[in-house]
């Protein structure tokens, strides 16, 4: 049989994703001991109410249903959390909808809003499922450089008015992935006043709204003046609540938006599995303790491995919030050169930062995702390895 692909898979070809998870699988057959600080999948089970929860709900015999859409008390849960988290107020009923994690959202959105052709403002270097929507859509990214020099925020005022009339739909993430850059109140509102200007769609990306440190909270983008007229902000329990397996999410904002998102959701899937719904309800309603506990365990792996990176010559900013160090590498490397030498020389993988567009070269993203004790060793094998210098 001849078997022949659609056009669009031409924009999904095999990622150094795969790439670097082929190698670490060999050296791990040849009994390398591989330290794993690639992907963004935290280490660390959620809080037992959680759990509970979960245990509780799924031995319920009705359970088992389609549920179609998210439950009344979901989105009650989430409005409720919008307004004691971010003094934000949501219509429950028209105002949110549930996603099977913040991917599921990410991916699909385009489809909704962008025809073929049409420009979506992305940021460089940012998350891949972003670009993936994108080709999903048929349409074409504008990247916008994020720069040391700008605080690693998009320079709206370097876009080109042509470009700008062109957009349909600009996304944003903060704090990011893989850069963990944190957004003001009045650099949003810059964003709200250039999405008006031009009349372009905003979708804020807001999966590690719960991992911050030192008091740095992040702002929601849905608490700026008029944010919610021109967007919306999607959120994820995966790393907030360590439930990255459970695949569940909300969008939230401007509720022509999300009809038109629940237009194309209704079409698409059955819905959240009912204990994963109560369960995450139990998370926004119960979680800000374990929020609290979870952010010093995050900040004691980000604090060990920043000093000592440093000790050793590797100078690394250190983050205000995420699960990523954004490392820019020693000079006469190219990212890719040095994760592999990394591999090679310390038995430890990262990601390199083309793979998250063009302008993530020079830079490796490590993932905060080993415990303290194995980043002690990781920070060891890299000084042995004399690769810094």
């Amino acid at each position: 049989m001849n078997i022949t692909l659609a056009n669009r898979m031409n924009s999904f070809q095999p990622s150094i994703f795969s790439e670097l998870a082929l190698y670490k699988k060999q050296k791990l057959a040849e009994g390398v001991p591989i330290i794993d600080l690639s992907i963004g999948s935290p280490d660390l089970p959620p809080p037992s109410f959680i759990t509970q929860t979960l245990s509780h709900e799924v031995l319920k015999q009705d359970q088992y249903g389609y549920t179609m859409t998210g439950t009344k008390s979901f989105h009650d849960a989430v409005s409720a959390f919008y307004q004691k988290q971010h003094q934000v107020e949501l219509n429950a009923d028209q105002e949110v909808t549930i996603v099977m994690g913040s991917q599921d959202g990410l991916v699909h959105f385009p489809m909704v809003f962008a025809n073929p052709g049409d420009l979506i403002l992305v940021p460089d270097p940012g998350y891949t499922a972003y670009t993936a929507g994108i080709a999903m859509a048929g349409a074409q990214a504008y990247f916008m450089p994020l720069k040391k020099e700008n605080r690693f925020l998009p320079d709206l005022s370097a876009i080109p008015e042509q470009i700008a009339k062109q957009a349909k739909l600009m996304i944003l993430n903060f704090p990011g992935n893989p850069v963990p850059a944190l957004a003001s109140r009045e650099y949003f509102a810059e964003v709200v006043a250039f999405a008006n200007k031009y009349n372009i769609l905003v979708l804020h990306d807001f999966a590690y709204s719960e991992l911050y440190f030192e008091g740095n909270k992040p702002v929601s983008f849905l608490s700026v003046a008029g944010a919610k007229d021109v967007g919306v902000e999607i959120s994820s329990f995966s790393k907030n609540y360590n439930l990255a397996g459970s695949r569940i999410g909300y969008v939230a904002g401007h509720k022509k938006i999300i009809h038109a998102f629940n237009q194309l959701k209704s079409n698409l899937d059955y819905g959240v599995f009912l204990p994963i719904q109560m369960a995450a309800i139990q998370a926004l309603e119960m979680g800000e303790e374990f929020c609290k506990s979870n952010r010093k365990v995050y900040e004691e792996r980000r604090d060990l491995l920043v000093n000592g990176l440093k000790d050793i010559g590797w100078e690394v900013t250190k983050p205000d919030a995420g699960m990523f160090l954004w490392a820019e590498i020693p000079k006469g490397w190219t990212s890719l050169n040095f994760t592999y030498a990394l591999i090679d020389k310390a038995n430890i993988v990262v990601i390199p930062g083309h793979a998250f567009g063009p302008n993530g070269e020079g830079y490796v993203r490590i993932a905060l995702v080993q415990d303290v004790e194995i980043l002690k060793k990781a920070i060891a094998s890299i000084k042995a390895a004399n690769i810094l210098s």
